[in-house]
């Protein structure tokens, strides 16, 4: 839940750092970064959602990490092409957001 909660903080810092570039650079940098807690907030729910054995463990990660890459493709092509959003801003809070799980694993505390 703390790298859900900390990829929502830098979805708002990328946003408000974009925003100095215009209203619609903030909202992609912004819509970016938070499609990637959202879909990591889904995967984590779908795959630590009880226990079992190993099978049903590995199916239900399975599915949590696909529906992650659904909701991520889905969401990226609804701000790029359906919104019509700035690549780079977005690309950068896509990248913004991934960015907290490398450093979420690397310092545990």
């Amino acid at each position: 839940m703390r790298v859900v909660i900390a990829q929502i903080g830098v979805a708002i810092i990328a946003g408000l750092a974009f925003s100095l570039q215009g209203r619609a650079a903030g909202l992609a940098a912004f819509a970016a970064a938070l499609i990637v807690a959202i879909a990591n907030a889904l995967f984590a729910a779908r795959a630590f959602s009880a226990l079992g054995g190993g099978a049903a463990t590995f199916m239900r990660f399975l599915v949590g990490m696909i529906l992650r890459w659904i909701v991520l493709v889905g969401g990226l092509a609804l701000i790029l092409v359906q919104w019509k959003l700035p690549f780079l801003p977005a690309l950068v809070g896509l990248v913004a957001g991934f960015t907290v799980n490398v450093f979420a694993f690397r310092f545990k505390g």
